[in-house]
């Protein structure tokens, strides 16, 4: 009779359990038999509430909450194998820094961090701890976004000439008097929130940083920015255009263009499908894709060193100083800047 072994039981924390973690977590525990929460860390007490409402329902005990980190990490960094840091943009650099330093293996959600430096300071942190890091893009970590990098690598559109970029979402509304409409907490409105998505995955696709970019942002009577427009020039020399609009119908979708010489490809900020369109053919047609995994479970397989890591900081860092010389030329007006 053959034994199987029991699978290693992942050791998680949630830092951060706003809408977009218990979201997490209500897919952690309807997948993912192999991963058990130990603790969490958040310092508000309604958004505790609501998250032990989400284990519950999920059917799993809740766990203690220690809101400060610095106790979270010496009460319980010895007994954890990961974290899931899902705070404020503000937060992530300082935290995830933290947390790989004591020893724990990160994924982070969106953005990345609020700037180059310090998307380069996670870079080396990582490098010396010897930890994972991931980030936890929805498109760089989709099946469409990663075919889509090794075609256009492999040649297979030619020359790459052009991306265009469109994202939109009635994002004014539902985040109006939260904190992703404070600039010193979310660093920027929606082109650095739903638009970092687009952002990510335009720098992602282009596989190469930008060398000058000029960008409108408006405000319209907001504190941050609603719509903004981007004109980019890579270092190939191929050209980009982004626009986002967060203050248009209720709905959260995208279009990425990709031009080649040979073919366009199709697809969006989150993958969720890709098409091309191959010279001589009438029109465009579905891309044959492995199928995806979800965040967590890439996670898992990047800690244990089964997949390399399709979302790495490395990419965040491309796109950390696209958003820095988008701020930059928008504050001159459009005035186009040297980038990175």
């Amino acid at each position: 009779m053959v034994v199987l072994a029991k699978p290693k039981i992942v050791r998680a924390g949630m830092i951060g359990v706003g809408g977009m973690a218990r979201h997490y977590i209500r897919q952690i525990l309807a997948n993912h038999d192999d991963t058990q929460f130990v603790a969490t860390c958040d310092p508000s007490p309604h958004m505790i509430e609501l998250a032990a409402e989400t284990f519950t329902a999920g059917g799993a005990a809740v766990p203690p909450n220690e809101p400060d980190l610095d106790r979270f990490l010496a009460t319980y960094a010895g007994q954890l194998d990961a974290v899931f840091i899902s705070t404020p943009h503000k937060f992530h650099h300082d935290i995830a820094k933290a947390c790989l330093e004591a020893g724990l293996d990160v994924l982070l959600e969106k953005p990345m961090v609020m700037t180059a430096d310090e998307a380069r300071s996670l870079i080396a942190t990582r490098d010396r701890t010897g930890k994972h890091l991931v980030v936890a893009f929805q498109g760089s970590l989709s099946p469409e976004i990663r075919q889509a990098v090794a075609m256009i690598k492999a040649g297979e559109i030619g020359e790459l000439l052009s991306i265009s970029a469109t994202i939109w979402q009635g994002w004014r509304d539902f985040t109006e008097a939260a904190w992703r409409q404070d600039p010193v907490i979310a660093g920027g409105g929606f082109m650095f929130d739903t638009g970092a998505h687009m952002l990510n995955t335009v720098a992602d696709l282009a596989g190469q940083n930008f060398t000058e970019v000029a960008a409108w942002l408006d405000n319209r009577g907001a504190s941050v920015d609603i719509l903004g427009v981007i004109i980019g020039k890579l270092e190939s020399g191929a050209l980009v255009t982004m626009h986002g609009c967060g203050e248009t119908i209720k709905v959260c979708t995208s279009d990425i263009r990709v031009f080649g010489t040979k073919a366009i490809l199709r697809t969006g900020a989150w993958g969720r499908s890709l098409d091309i369109h191959r010279d001589g053919e009438p029109d465009f047609v579905p891309v044959d894709l492995d199928p995806g995994r979800g965040t967590w479970e890439q996670f898992l397989l990047v800690c244990n060193g089964a997949i390399p890591n399709p979302s790495p900081p490395e990419v965040g860092l491309r796109m950390a100083k696209l958003w820095d010389a988008i701020k930059e030329s928008a504050a001159q007006g459009g005035k186009p800047v040297q980038a990175g």
